[in-house]
């Protein structure tokens, strides 16, 4: 007879103990709250693992003196807090299977304190070999009843999965192995690895601040489950991802649990074990695939873009936890030095890291830091092997525009980015962003609805804005802005669209109250009002405000948004007539023949033609046309109307038009250097048709500028223009309509500095038609 064997007091399964002479249960070592019917059930449960456990049995031992109703409504309650205490599903159960209408089965391996496995039922009793040929005999039957009883159940089953429409909060990781390396890198290496997915939608990081204000939080407040939880149904997203680790032993225990967050109901669930430090990421990895599968993501997909974590961005938990700072800093703070030191960080430490350096990339263009900015997008592109699918679209996205300056392309890579992740944000952004400076304003347009259909952030609010005021829709575009403020989302971030409607409007009193409102970033307000005082030939005040900028800009050590300003206040110089300023602003913004920007070289050019330079305006252009060749501003608008200019000057007609063909399709091309003035080429196009006498061609380029005038906002070539029809009017013999021109320009500029060139002519020609 074999020896009796007697029950432990200590049982444990997963990360988690249950101490049958305390009745506690504990996750960690940490005592995991919970009441004494889903206790008393728990432990039913586990000391049966593997057998079926009826809903009678539980009756008998549970509730004895209990009715029907009340058992009934007390098990299914009991079996809820149970679940919710040990992060189960009912869909993806990792330890209590629900057999409907006929109970629960613990299905978990269980051990003993002593490491010794619970019984399993594996083996074939007598009783079930007896119904081996029944089993064969009714095999149609039961094929039957599992197609109807499998479809429900799979029904039952979509219903608590994800939908392509849903989005995901992820909370903080919650880190209880005392290693710091942990805390933010595993969050960011989970965000990494779920968003290789087309059908998962995580909830953007700029979203996530927007709803933190407007809960009265700070942005980058920790989201711990209950903070993520509200959020989650603040945004009305539909699940929250929470994620932890703790170590078992010399072992690393991972575990991701997906809550829907109105009702708290598991969605999905995966835990797995690292047996050593260097191993975390592969295993995070591993369990995100898992909740990609439980979700509701088809395998082939989950299959098709499952990079490894580790090959998706680094293997080093170093590194991944200084970009995930970084970012932090860059988006939750708008610290940009501060981001830029710790980016610097995550790819000293793995020099490999593509997506960090692409990411630094981004941060210096943001500091101005030109230079530095495209140095380390060469090298994130040069290692976006060492990407994801979607991490590569976003390397060479921004490569393709910011390096190359090549429009197309960074559109035909942003376009495939849409497709194959049609609700990334970031793709969409992308592509909004080369339509916009594509000059393609129907496209980016409707790339700005659909950002703003998915994600209503103040970004998303503000190009939709912005593109109906491009259109010339500004009704459209002040309702679109009074929605967002509706909405409580940030007004600095579209102040400056809001002066622009108040400008095309002419309400100075609306001008005036927003230039004294925050304004995203420093130098917005004296750089937009330099260019409204330059619309209406107040010069001496348009110095102040350039100085003013620059200044700041100094003050705040990021010189290097100084050329920037220099080329764009010299090109404005230079189109009233004051060449000399122009050439002294030019000479404060640094070597052309090193300068990076290709926007500040051609504003240089530009500025050479328009005075008369051609030995500098031929030379510029040809250094141009050698470091820019895929530059789409330079090849079909600098360059173009700057050897238009100069051939009209010389008298070369055929050699102009030919010169000046490129621009036809591209005339509403946006300069990537936000400070420059839009469309001056056109400006230029219609001085080198004047110079060449051919009128048609001059008037219909200085009726291009009035008809795109919510392109060029208060760039003074909406001004000038007024003045070049005149001019154009008295070559076709029209006095009539070019004194009406000249009228128009001398009210703009009523008030005027007296003494700026442009003026003087235009006063001097005005007289002779009379």
């Amino acid at each position: 007879m074999a020896p009796e064997t007697q029950d432990p007091t200590i049982l444990r399964f997963g990360v988690f103990e249950v101490d049958l002479r305390s009745r506690e249960l504990r996750k960690k070592g940490v005592r995991v709250k919970l009441q004494e019917q889903p206790f008393q059930v728990l432990t039913a449960l586990l000391k049966r693992q593997g057998d079926l456990v009826t809903r009678e049995e539980l009756q008998a031992q549970i509730w004895p003196s209990d009715t029907f109703v009340d058992f009934d409504n007390g098990l299914n309650t009991s079996i809820n807090k149970l679940r919710e205490a040990l992060g189960d599903s009912a869909d993806s159960p990792r330890f209590i299977e629900t057999l409907p209408r006929r109970g629960y089965r613990f299905i978990g391996p269980v051990t003993g304190i002593d490491g010794t496995t619970r019984r399993t039922t594996t083996g074939v009793s007598k009783a079930a070999a007896t119904r081996t040929r029944k089993i064969v005999i009714t095999a149609a039957i039961a094929l039957l009843a599992a197609g109807i009883a499998g479809g429900l159940f799979w029904r039952s089953r979509q219903a608590h999965r994800l939908t392509e429409k849903d989005t995901i909060v992820l909370a903080d990781f919650k880190n209880t192995t005392g290693d710091p390396v942990f805390d933010d890198a595993l969050k960011q290496g989970l965000r990494v690895q779920l968003e290789q997915s087309p059908f998962l939608n995580i909830l953007s990081d700029h979203r996530v601040v927007e709803e933190l204000r407007l809960m009265g939080r700070p942005p980058d407040e920790q989201l711990t489950p209950e903070v993520a939880r509200d959020l989650c149904q603040r945004a009305g997203s539909k699940a929250v991802l929470e994620g932890s680790i703790a170590t078992l032993g010399s072992r690393y225990v991972i575990d991701l649990n997906a809550l829907a967050c109105q009702t708290g109901d598991a969605l999905a669930s995966a835990q797995v074990e690292a047996d050593s430090h260097e191993r975390v990421l592969k295993a995070l990895g591993d369990a995100a695939t898992a909740v990609r599968k439980k979700l509701g993501e088809s395998l082939a997909s989950v299959e098709k873009y499952d990079v490894p974590l580790e090959h998706a961005t680094t293997p080093s938990l170093g590194a991944l936890k200084a970009y995930s700072i970084g970012l932090n800093q860059a988006i939750l703070n708008d610290d940009s030095d501060s981001a830029a030191s710790s980016l610097q960080r995550a790819v000293s430490l793995d020099p490999n890291f593509a997506v960090a350096y692409s990411a630094l990339a981004a941060v210096y263009n943001d500091l101005g830091d030109v230079r530095f900015s495209i140095e380390n997008a060469r090298k994130g592109y040069e290692l976006r092997d060492h990407a994801s699918d979607r991490e590569k679209f976003s390397i060479e996205s921004y490569y393709d525009v910011f390096v190359l300056g090549n429009l197309e392309k960074g559109t035909a890579v942003a376009k495939q980015w849409v497709r194959l992740f049609p609700r990334d944000l970031s793709a969409l952004h992308a592509l909004h962003a080369a339509y916009y400076w594509s000059g393609q304003l129907d496209e980016a347009l409707t790339t700005a609805r659909e950002m703003l259909r998915l994600e209503p952030t103040a970004l998303a609010y503000e190009s939709v804005a912005g593109d109906y005021v491009r259109q010339g829709r500004l009704g459209e575009a002040r309702a679109t802005l009074q929605d967002a403020q509706a909405k409580h989302t940030d007004p600095a971030s579209y102040a400056d669209t809001l002066y622009i409607i108040a400008f095309l409007q002419n309400d100075q009193a609306a001008m005036t109250r927003l230039s004294a409102a925050p304004w995203q970033g420093p130098y917005m307000a004296p750089v937009m009002e330099f260019y409204t005082e330059s619309y209406s030939g107040r010069v001496s005040r348009a110095r102040e405000l350039a100085r003013r900028a620059i200044a700041s800009a100094t003050q705040r050590g990021e010189a290097g948004f100084i050329p920037s300003m220099e080329g764009a206040f010299a090109l404005v110089e230079a189109l009233e007539g004051n060449f000399a300023q122009a050439k002294n602003d030019l000479a404060n913004a640094g070597d052309l023949s090193t300068n990076p920007n290709f926007d500040v070289v051609g504003e240089a050019d530009m500025v050479a033609a328009l005075s008369g330079d051609t030995v500098q305006a031929q030379r510029l252009a040809d250094d141009l046309n050698r470091r820019f060749p895929e530059a789409t501003v330079v090849q079909f608008n600098y360059l173009p109307a700057v050897r238009g200019l100069l051939a009209a000057h010389r008298g070369k007609a055929q050699e102009a038009v030919e010169a000046l063909y490129p621009m036809a399709s591209h005339e509403r091309v946006i300069p990537l250097d936000w400070v420059a003035p839009y469309m001056v080429p056109v400006y230029l196009r219609g001085e080198a048709h004047l110079a060449l006498h051919q009128v048609p061609e001059a008037l219909n380029d200085f009726q291009t500028i009035f008809d795109n005038a919510g392109v060029i906002e208060n760039c003074p070539i909406g001004a000038l223009a007024h003045l070049g029809l005149g001019r154009a009017y008295v070559l076709e013999g029209d006095t009539a309509k070019a004194k009406t021109a000249y009228q128009d320009f001398l009210a703009l500029w009523k008030d005027a500095d007296p003494d700026v060139p442009i003026l003087k002519q235009a006063k001097a020609e005005y007289a002779n038609l009379h």
